[in-house]
């Protein structure tokens, strides 16, 4: 058999499949192909209905694949973040929203598989972890102006002996919240701390009102059922997590949900480029012995996708090697990186895809064609607004200036 690396993306029908190891990271591989399978089947559907990819998530939890990135210590199988990008982008290949699903979890799962080991809510992480359950998080909100690290609401100690955790948060915007079983909010430490001095409650789904307010009507991502809520989580204390959400953030939270959402996206530039592919192979089978117009705009979208999938590469290697430091404080020079990971990377999305919506022509344009783009073309334009990229950029203009290499 031919040695593969573990970040090699093969499709959901790869005949090769069966020739994968059986052990983990092979077997996270191996479950995500097949969740990806079941994820293409229904992600039409999902997308026309707006609907949560109800089967695609049951297909995740089988493969053991929520609770796949914690470590075998907390009862995870211990897989690491470039395993997780790879399942992402086949996600995403198959179903944008399932992707984003996969890929918004896993940032919180990573945050609570590096930062609570010896921490009063680890045995609240174990039953997260055994019981394979979703995780949202609700880290924007409506006074704050998209701004997550900083909050306007606050956590609040109650009961006799200040062991329950109060938050009353109103959220623009919380991803599958309807459908998670814990929610990840964001507060201020206490009614005198600052906008920025923040603390991650993880409320099991019981401990939370959730009243909606803002639905979610949108042209794309339309199976991730984002609305807003007004949300009330009562909890226990213990359910606060002891780190500091700053440090949280630049540990975790930025590095992992930049390298699994740009990670989604390259999977939705994989689905356009195959097929661009398969229209400009049509046409040459139409015209023997000539080379299709199209296949000049195909050879400059691969360079593109190329571009891409080296962006998403180099940004997995530069957060294993962060791992690997040992360090806890990331270097400017790393979240610079990072923070144009995203920005790159929600722009190349939208290259891609409508780069091949160009090649495939009017069948592109069809949405009752093998090559329609309008799933993909409408998902390509989300990205850029998902914590927007002129504040990304803003923040990075400030590193940049203090930033000696």
């Amino acid at each position: 058999m031919t040695s593969r690396s573990p970040s090699t993306l093969e499709r959901p029908d790869a005949p090769e499949l069966a020739e994968l190891p059986p052990s983990p990271p092979w077997s996270a591989l191996t479950g995500g192909l097949a969740a990806a399978a079941v994820a293409a089947q229904h992600a039409d559907e999902v997308d026309r209905d707006g609907r949560f990819p109800v089967e695609a998530l049951a297909a995740l939890k089988s493969a053991g694949l929520l609770s796949a990135g914690f470590p075998v210590e907390l009862g995870g199988a211990g897989v690491g973040i470039r395993e997780l990008s790879v399942v992402a982008r086949a996600l995403g290949g198959a179903c944008s929203s399932t992707g984003m699903v996969f890929a918004m979890h896993q940032s919180q799962a990573l945050i609570l598989a590096r930062h609570a080991a010896g921490t009063p809510i680890e045995a609240h992480v174990r039953r997260i972890v055994a019981q394979q359950l979703l995780l949202a998080s609700a880290t924007t909100e409506i006074t704050t102006s998209g701004d997550i690290g900083r909050s306007t609401c606050h956590v609040e100690l109650t009961g006799e002996h200040g062991d329950r955790a109060r938050v009353q948060k109103n959220a623009p915007v919380i991803s599958y919240g309807e459908h998670a079983d814990v929610v990840c909010i964001t507060a201020r430490r206490g009614p005198d701390a600052p906008g920025t001095d923040q603390v991650l409650v993880v409320a099991p789904r019981a401990d939370v009102e959730m009243t909606p307010t803002i639905p979610w009507n949108v042209i794309g991502f339309r199976g991730t059922c984002s609305p807003g809520y007004l949300l009330d989580a009562t909890t226990d204390a213990s359910n606060v997590m002891a780190d500091d959400y700053a440090t949280i953030s630049a540990q975790t939270v930025l590095p992992t949900a930049h390298i699994l959402w740009a990670s989604v996206w390259l999977g939705m530039a994989d689905a356009a480029l195959d097929k661009a592919r398969a229209e400009v192979r049509k046409a040459a089978r139409r015209t023997p012995g000539t080379t299709p117009p199209q296949a000049l705009r195909l050879t400059d979208l691969v360079l593109e996708h190329q571009r891409f999938e080296a962006d998403v590469s180099d940004a997995v290697a530069r957060y294993e090697a962060y791992l690997a430091s040992g360090g806890d404080e990331p270097s400017v020079g790393f979240t610079i990186a990072m923070n144009n990971l995203k920005r790159v990377t929600a722009t190349a999305v939208v290259t891609v895809v409508t780069g091949a919506l160009e090649i495939c022509g009017i069948n592109g344009y069809r949405e009752d064609h093998p090559a329609s783009m309008g799933r993909l073309l409408r998902d390509a334009f989300g990205p850029q607004l998902m914590v927007a990229n002129d504040r990304i950029r803003t923040n990075t203009s400030e590193m940049i200036l203090a930033y000696r290499r």
